[in-house]
C-alpha cells in the first residue's frame, strides 16, 4: 500500500490581487492543478490528490475566489472571466503547462481559461460532470441548495448534517460530523455558515447570464489539448444527451461514465473517479 502523503499548504495570487489558499500534494515531475466546483473548497479533492501524488504527479487543490480560505472580493467579482483569468494566471506561474482537472465551476473556468486564450495554458483538461449545455433543473436544483442556508446558517453541525443528508441522499450520513468543519466557518453569533461569500449565491442570476452556453461551445471547439470529460452516471446536470454533443464539439475528447456518482463525481466515488482520470492524464501530459 503506497506512504500516506499529507499536503503542503501555500496559495497564489490573482491579478486582481487576492489570495487563493491551496495544498501542495507530492513534489513529482509533472503539475496537475484541480478546482472544485461552487460552493466547495479544495479539500474536495483530498483523496484523489494524494493518489495523483502517490503516482509520481505534484498535485495543487486550490480554493477558488470567494471560497474555502481564499480571500472574498469586495467587489463581488464573481464572474465567470475573473475564475477563468485566476485559471490562466495560475498556470501561467509554472515552468511548462500544467494539466488541469476542473469540477463543475472548476471545469467551466478552465474550459474558458483556455478555449479563450491563443497561448497554450494547460497541457491537458479533464472536465467532471459539465459541458457547455446542461440540465436546467439540476442547476436550479444546485442554486436553491445553496442559496437557501447562505444568509441563515445551520443552529448545529447536526442541523447541517441533516440538510447535506437530504440533497444528497445516495450518500451515507456521516456518523463523525468534524469533516463538515471543512466547509463551515462558526461566527460570533454561534452559527455555522458555508465556507464561502454568499454573494457567489445572491448574484446568481447575473451570473448564470455570464455562462453563455454559446460562448463555451464557442470555446469548446477551440481547445486543441487531450480533453476528457468524466460524468458521474447519476448525474442531474449532464445527462447522456448533452454530454454525446459535448463529444461531437469536441471530436477529440475522451468520456468515462462513474457508475452511481452524482454531480459530486469524485466526493461520490473517489476510487473510481481516479481510475479513469490517472490513465489519461499519464497518457496524455
Amino acid at each position: 500500500m503506497p506512504a500516506a502523503i499529507a499536503p503542503v499548504a501555500t496559495d497564489f495570487r490573482t491579478d486582481d490581487g487576492l489570495c487563493l489558499a491551496a495544498d501542495r500534494w507530492g513534489e513529482g515531475d509533472n503539475t496537475v492543478l484541480l478546482f472544485h466546483g461552487g460552493g466547495q473548497t479544495r479539500h474536495a479533492w483530498g483523496g484523489a490528490a494524494e493518489r495523483l501524488a502517490q503516482a509520481g504527479w505534484t498535485a495543487y487543490t486550490i480554493d477558488q475566489r470567494g471560497h474555502g480560505e481564499s480571500d472574498w472580493s469586495a467587489e463581488g467579482h464573481y464572474e465567470i472571466g475573473r475564475f477563468a483569468e485566476d485559471v490562466r494566471g495560475i498556470c501561467r506561474g509554472f515552468p511548462r503547462p500544467p494539466a488541469v482537472v476542473g469540477a463543475s465551476l472548476g471545469g467551466i473556468s478552465s474550459l474558458i481559461a483556455q478555449g479563450e486564450c491563443s497561448e497554450v495554458i494547460l497541457s491537458v483538461l479533464v472536465l467532471v460532470d459539465i459541458t457547455p449545455r446542461v440540465e436546467k433543473a439540476g442547476v436550479e436544483r444546485i442554486i436553491n441548495f445553496m442559496a437557501a442556508r447562505a444568509e441563515t446558517g445551520f443552529a448545529t453541525l447536526e442541523e447541517c448534517a441533516d440538510y447535506v443528508a437530504s440533497y444528497l441522499p445516495h450518500r451515507k450520513r456521516p456518523k463523525d460530523l468534524s469533516g463538515l468543519m471543512k466547509n463551515l466557518r462558526q461566527r460570533d453569533d454561534g452559527r455555522y455558515y458555508w465556507h464561502w461569500d454568499p454573494r457567489f449565491v445572491t448574484d446568481a442570476d447575473r451570473r448564470m447570464e455570464d455562462r453563455d452556453p454559446e460562448r463555451m461551445i464557442a470555446a469548446a471547439k477551440r481547445l486543441a489539448c487531450p480533453v476528457m470529460l468524466v460524468r458521474g452516471g447519476s448525474s442531474d446536470l449532464v445527462s447522456e444527451e448533452v454530454a454525446r454533443e459535448f463529444l461531437e464539439i469536441v471530436p477529440q475528447a475522451e468520456f468515462a461514465d462513474v457508475a452511481g456518482a452524482g454531480h459530486m463525481v469524485a466526493g461520490d466515488k473517489n476510487d473510481a473517479f481516479t481510475d479513469a482520470v490517472l490513465p489519461f492524464l499519464e497518457r496524455h501530459h
